[in-house]
């Protein structure tokens, strides 16, 4: 039986709520944390450090509406078996919300936060997982590993809130944003070669190496075990010292000059050079001893950050059947000012250390403005209908 065509879509397919969610969510949180950073509001909070709080909001609340929107869809197109809509992708996106409401209190209900985030992040697990399971996909069953170490990490950060685990936060908070930071080396290796082969508007074949997915892949376990579980500074280094080469090597491969002419491409191998830096400031810091929260930065807003703001800015288009080579002029804008924030929260603080409070600020409003220009522009696609009649 066909699907009814509405004029109201935001229920129709998972990418639709949850970058919508993402993207309101990455504006009142940022606004949140500018006011008690920067204006030092009083904020109750317990168990838990601001710091930790911030960060937890980010990664299992921005990252992870991102992340369940994205896969809700890509496992539909992979599998051809229908993910959440309707009541169900409602219900869904309702255990997302609960906990990013009761967090913006701070810690008063922590716990109840917790109860309903590890509830949606099963939930999400579940609903991806059937449609591979139903057509033996099992090459996706990778994507579903980081899912539930993803989930277990945020279980350590409940369970260090609660004194439970000794260190549960930090784990959670790290485990967490580098296992994030692998699902984009994982699903990037798949769909950006692909994005610019077909985007770039001239005839090109970019050059992927298995023995270097291999490698990447390798690299990334050993860091993801040194960088949580081990703390070993030299592991740390010469682990991201070599995914920076195999990382770099990938990109010289995925380049072409046609990608400098479009901001849908361009952006993603932007934020993967993000990522890269991220990795150069990991294996020189054993030198330098930089400034840790700042490394962390580069990963988080300029890579985790921009990557998304772009996916999510050709995702929409492309299923609500628009024209993914013709983006709104808005789209250029925003992508240009969460770059410069980026420059702000990372490369300003290395050189001027002195001005921090003020990089931070500069870069949290530029995050705000980047996202708002999102929102303005994106919102009539999130809810209306696709232009092309499908459902979806």
């Amino acid at each position: 039986m066909a699907k009814s065509i509405s004029k109201m879509a935001l229920w129709n397919l998972g990418f639709r709520p949850f970058f919508l969610g993402a993207a309101i969510f990455a504006i009142v949180s940022m606004t949140f944390w500018m006011g008690v950073y920067v204006l030092q509001l009083p904020l109750p909070i317990t168990g838990i450090s601001t710091f930790q709080w911030h960060a937890h909001e980010m990664i299992y609340g921005f990252a992870m509406a991102v992340i369940a929107g994205f896969l809700l869809t890509a496992v539909k197109n992979w599998t051809g078996v229908q993910t959440l809509y309707g009541s169900g992708l409602l219900g869904l996106f309702a255990l997302w919300t609960a906990p990013r409401i009761l967090f913006l209190f701070g810690t008063p209900w922590i716990f109840i936060a917790g109860f309903f985030d590890l509830l949606f992040a099963l939930g999400l697990i579940g609903s991806i997982l059937h449609p591979i399971i139903k057509v033996k996909q099992w090459k996706q069953l990778g994507i579903i590993a980081i899912l539930v170490l993803l989930t277990a990490a945020n279980g350590c950060f409940y369970l260090g809130a609660a004194g439970l685990i000794e260190q549960g936060a930090f784990f959670g908070i790290h485990g967490g944003l580098f296992l994030i930071i692998g699902l984009i080396l994982v699903i990037g290796r798949r769909v950006l070669p692909f994005f610019i082969e077909v985007g770039v508007g001239y005839r090109v074949k970019l050059f992927n190496s298995k023995w270097l997915d291999l490698a990447i892949i390798v690299l990334y376990i050993a860091f993801l075990i040194a960088e949580v579980l081990v703390r070993n500074p030299w592991m740390i280094a010469l682990t991201a010292l070599g995914l920076l080469i195999a990382n770099s090597a990938r990109l010289v491969g995925w380049h072409t000059k046609g990608i400098w002419q479009k901001p849908l491409l361009w952006s993603l191998f932007i934020a993967f050079i993000w990522i890269n830096l991220g990795f150069l400031l990991l294996a020189v810091n054993v030198f330098l001893n930089l400034p840790n929260i700042v490394v962390l930065h580069a990963f988080s807003v300029g890579g985790i950050g921009l990557m998304i703001l772009s996916m999510i800015a050709r995702v929409i288009l492309g299923h609500t059947g628009r024209n993914i080579q013709n983006p709104p002029k808005a789209v250029t804008v925003f992508l240009i000012v969460l770059i410069v924030g980026a420059i702000f929260r990372v490369i300003a603080p290395l050189l001027a250390e002195d001005y921090y409070v003020f990089w931070v600020a500069t870069s949290q409003i530029l995050w705000i403005a980047a996202f708002s220009m999102f929102l303005i522009t994106y919102f009539p696609m999130l809810v209306g209908p696709r232009i092309d009649g499908q459902f979806g």
